[in-house]
């Protein structure tokens, strides 16, 4: 029988080993690339709400490539997607951005460890923010976002605004997602791939929660426990393996997203 803190030690060493030996390889997709997968990849992950929901990514100089309003994720490919500044002009490619990038705006300009944004109004998520609980992490597939998900639980209308982009943008704080009541979710990553990863798991464990639910009453994880998943989830490896064997699935269909 081993004891936990050999286990911990053993699961640590793993840690290191992955971190150190990048097992899983990047595949070397550009970020529109990467950004017109991600899209085609949560409409087909249950992601898609019609015309709603945005994801962007910052380049230098303070501006992003996001999507053309008017376009649904399942249409999204490089070529019709925009670069726009803050203030949301156009700086290259035909179209206008969605008016709800504003509060992205607001994200960026609060953290500058955050490269991409992910906002949609997943069925699960959506469904949760209807009870106005926050968001359990209490699965271990859930775990990369242990202890790292915030709650807005006043809804404060379509943001389309500065004031609802400082109010998004301050109930984010330093989490890496967050739940808004009556809306749906907010994913911030480094790059395009772990806002994707990220978003996946807040619907995963929104439908767990409302499954849980419905059974009985919701046991949480021991606190160190959960952070070491943190750990081992999180692993650049890990999500960038997560990105490509989606974007594996849509590719078998079409590789028109990528031109």
């Amino acid at each position: 029988m081993f004891e936990l803190s050999e286990i911990n030690e053993d699961v640590i060493r793993n840690i290191k080993m992955y971190k150190t030996e990048h097992l899983l390889k990047h595949d070397n997709w550009d970020t529109k690339q990467k950004i017109a997968l991600a899209c085609r990849m949560l409409f087909k992950a249950g992601h898609d709400s019609g015309l709603s929901g945005q994801i962007t990514a910052r380049l230098e100089n303070n501006v992003y490539i996001t999507q053309a309003l008017g376009l649904g994720f399942d249409e999204i490919c490089v070529s019709n997607l925009l670069t726009i500044d803050s203030d949301l002009q156009v700086v290259e490619g035909v179209g206008s951005p969605n008016p709800a990038n504003r509060f992205h705006s607001w994200i960026y300009d609060a953290r500058p460890d955050v490269a991409s944004i992910l906002h949609t109004h997943s069925q699960y998520t959506s469904a949760l923010s209807m009870l106005g609980v926050p968001l359990n992490i209490a699965h271990t597939d859930c775990c990369a976002l242990y202890d790292d998900v915030a709650y807005l639980d006043k809804w404060p209308g379509v943001p389309l605004g500065n004031s609802e982009g400082l109010i998004i943008s301050e109930a984010l704080g330093d989490k890496s997602a967050l739940l808004m009541s009556h809306h749906g979710l907010v994913t911030v990553g480094k790059n395009v791939e772990e806002a994707f990863y990220l978003a996946l798991i807040v619907e995963k464990a929104a439908k767990l929660q409302l499954l849980a639910m419905g059974a009985g009453e919701i046991k949480n994880i021991q606190f160190d426990l959960g952070l070491e998943a943190k750990q081992w989830l999180r692993l650049d490896a890990r999500i960038w393996a997560t990105f490509s064997y989606h974007a594996r699935k849509i590719l078998k269909d079409s590789e028109l997203c990528l031109t």
